[in-house]
């Protein structure tokens, strides 16, 4: 017991002999920190000065591109279908999905058979038709003779009635004999009247065989045409697609066996807003003939091919909204129907527009302006487009004045900044385009085709840029010049 009392009474002497220390210890740096505070000399607070880019606006003449999503279609495609039912004995080798064809080559063949025996009675009816007509002929042929003939005899019965009666006149004759000439006189005309029933009769007979022959020959005429379509054949050149047929099969009238597609002939529907849709149409009304680019990611590596405007759908579609716009692809290589496109289409220039970035103009249009002493002031812009990750504004009252790239909850007005230009001091302005006619637009890609020494992504890119109605004037300059103009 004696040995557990000290231990305690030793920790208690420990514990309060550290917690006199600790507490002379802060009475210590206490002691020094108001020492230092009253021999520390007064500090004046600085400005604090922020780095930030800066950009000049300069307005001039830029055409926007209107940026859209639509979908490939072949313009020109055909369903080769069943004409009749029948039983599928030969189908072309390479007839797959996929398979290149041309025009008029057979493809598939149905079973003949009946279509033959068709055309084979519709020939020996013509045949029939034929004879029926050549014996109307000669029976028109008689009739008309028989007519020549009764009318003869009733001249010559006319004739002697005549006779009698002058010889009667005289005293000659008797009545008797005048009333017998005047009989025979009319049962001739009688006879001429049945001759000419029998000549009508036979003109009928022979108009109803030439109706006959006609319908016949319509009838062979079909028959031949069903014969011939039992070899389906490809309309035009093209490729395969949703084969279905298979060798032996029977095939109901109708049946759809393919489809064909011409992969040279394709365009790109795409939708647009009705606001979009209006900035592309004349004062006529009319849609403009802009150019443009389809453009296909696939993943690091793209497709493109110059599209331009050909026509506009004439009715928005239920539960559709906007307008739907069709584009003709003028270079398809590669593109097929169904692939999702990002379609670009220029439009119309705007005068006295500016390009900055989209970070140096806010939500209401508010800009920062470098004015005097590099102190910041607030500005107002006209927001007119957005193309990618920069604007298009119309600046009234600011243009050749320069204004913070990027706005940050740290800059706004009277911050003083220290600007960052680029090499020459100035606004990356937009490049000058210029449109090109036939015979230059001709002598430039001829050039750059010739140019063995540039790169094939180089060239495709430059020839693209070469298709565009308008061209930036820097690269006709360089490829004038004798440059790659890469």
């Amino acid at each position: 017991m004696r040995f557990l009392s000290r231990s305690l009474i030793a920790v208690f002497l420990a514990a309060m002999t550290l917690g006199l220390l600790g507490l002379a210890g802060l009475i210590v740096q206490g002691a020094f920190s108001d020492r230092a505070a009253q021999d520390a000399p007064e500090r004046t607070a600085r400005e604090r000065i922020f780095t930030a880019r800066v950009v000049t606006i300069q307005p001039g003449e830029i055409a926007p591109d209107l940026v859209a999503y639509g979908e490939v279609r072949a313009r020109r495609t055909l369903e080769m279908r069943a004409p009749f039912a029948g039983r599928v004995i030969e189908i072309a080798q390479g007839v797959e999905d996929g398979a290149a064809v041309t025009a008029g080559q057979v493809l598939i063949r149905l079973d003949p058979a009946d279509a033959e025996s068709v055309r084979d009675l519709a020939g020996a009816d013509l045949r029939r038709a034929e004879a029926d007509l050549r014996d109307a002929a000669r029976s028109l042929d008689l009739a008309r003779a028989d007519v020549a003939e009764a009318q003869a005899q009733a001249d010559l019965r006319r004739r002697a009635f005549e006779r009698r009666r002058t010889l009667s006149e005289r005293g000659v004759g008797t009545e008797a004999a005048i009333e017998e000439a005047e009989l025979a006189f009319a049962a001739s005309r009688a006879a001429v009247i049945a001759r000419f029933q029998a000549e009508a009769q036979a003109e009928a007979r022979l108009e109803a065989a030439e109706t006959t022959l006609e319908r016949q020959r319509i009838n062979l005429a079909e028959a031949e045409r069903r014969l011939a379509e039992t070899a389906i054949t490809a309309g035009f050149t093209g490729v395969l697609s949703d084969v279905t047929v298979v060798a032996g099969g029977l095939v109901g009238s109708n049946e759809r066996l393919a489809q064909l597609i011409d992969p040279d002939a394709l365009e790109v529907a795409f939708r647009l807003s009705t606001a979009q849709y209006l900035r592309l149409l004349d004062d006529d009304g009319n849609l403009i003939d802009s150019a443009g680019q389809a453009t296909i990611d696939l993943g690091g590596q793209t497709i493109t091919s110059p599209i331009r405007l050909v026509r506009a759908s004439p009715a928005v579609g239920e539960g559709q909204t906007g307008r739907l716009l069709y584009a003709e692809l003028q270079a398809p290589r590669g593109f097929r129907p169904g692939d999702f496109v990002t379609v670009r289409v220029a439009e119309p220039p705007l005068q006295g527009v500016a390009l900055v970035p989209a970070t140096a103009v806010d939500a209401n249009g508010g800009v920062l302006v470098l004015g005097a002493g590099d102190r910041l002031e607030t500005g107002q812009v006209d927001l007119l487009r957005r193309q990618d990750d920069m604007v298009l504004i119309r600046a009234h009252g600011l243009n050749g004045q320069e204004v913070v790239t990027a706005r940050t909850p740290l800059l706004g007005a009277g911050i003083r900044i220290r600007p960052e230009r680029d090499e020459t001091g100035e606004a990356r302005a937009p490049a000058p385009m210029v449109a090109l006619n036939t015979a230059r637009r001709a002598a430039l890609v001829a050039r750059v085709t010739e140019n063995a020494t540039l790169p094939d992504p180089v060239r495709s890119r430059i020839l693209n840029q070469l298709e565009a109605e308008s061209v930036p004037a820097q690269l006709i300059e360089r490829l004038e010049q004798g440059h790659q103009g890469g």
